[in-house]
């Protein structure tokens, strides 16, 4: 993690970009074992052929949580004022997240100099799985 200097944060500057291995279903398994989120969509293949899908895909709070590994890697978490996101699409198996983030707009708020992100999480091929905006204050 790198702490934000606020005298170096500008309109247009881009956070690193995460780049995360592609979703297997080991991975969706740890994840559902450690939310407690066991959803059959996610770990059951029958369960979500059954429901229409080619097979299982990756929970969405799974998704959130790397958007906020994003931002936390470059900030710090006790700077994170909100975080808002919209699922766009399913990330399925073999996808590998590509998350990235810029800075849209800097404030003042509540006494605070604060920087509003855009991020968003794709996969390899560039589709959109998830987009969202944050509010991180510049220390």
């Amino acid at each position: 993690m790198s702490s934000v200097s606020p005298s170096q944060v500008e309109v247009g500057h881009t956070l690193p970009t995460l780049c995360l291995p592609a979703v297997d279903r080991t991975m969706l398994a740890l994840f559902a074992g450690a939310s407690g989120d066991h959803v059959p969509l996610h770990i059951d293949t029958d369960f979500a052929r059954r429901a229409g899908m080619p097979d299982v895909f990756a929970h969405g709070m799974l998704g959130m949580a790397w958007v906020g590994r994003l931002i936390t890697e470059w900030a710090p978490q006790s700077a994170l004022r909100s975080l808002s996101v919209r699922f766009v699409a399913i990330t399925h198996l073999g996808n590998q997240p590509v998350l990235t983030g810029k800075v849209v707009e800097l404030l003042e708020q509540e006494g605070e100099r604060r920087a509003r992100l855009e991020v968003q999480m794709a996969n390899q091929y560039g589709q959109i799985k998830i987009l969202g905006e944050a509010l991180v204050a510049l220390a």
